[in-house]
């Protein structure tokens, strides 16, 4: 199976039909590998929950966020 994609200035380009169908996924991975771009859908649970997430979040805000609520909730169980 063979495809043409434009680039756009942005460096984006929208993946021909057949290739999403093949692929099945919405999160793919780019690996060069001897002048060679590798593309391959990643079936992971990350990737299976994207559709929930509202907005991408860096590992940090995530990491502070949560150790705010473990803390609350310790906090709640101290008290009488």
């Amino acid at each position: 199976m063979n495809a043409v994609a434009t680039v756009t200035s942005r460096g984006q380009v929208t993946l021909p039909k057949c290739i999403r169908e093949f692929l099945q996924s919405r999160l793919i991975e780019f690996e060069l590998r001897d002048q060679v771009v590798m593309v391959r859908p990643v079936k992971s649970v990350g990737g299976s929950l994207a559709a929930y997430a509202d907005r991408l979040r860096p590992l940090s805000e995530i990491r502070d966020s949560t150790w705010k609520e473990v803390a609350r909730g310790k906090a709640r169980k101290r008290t009488p």
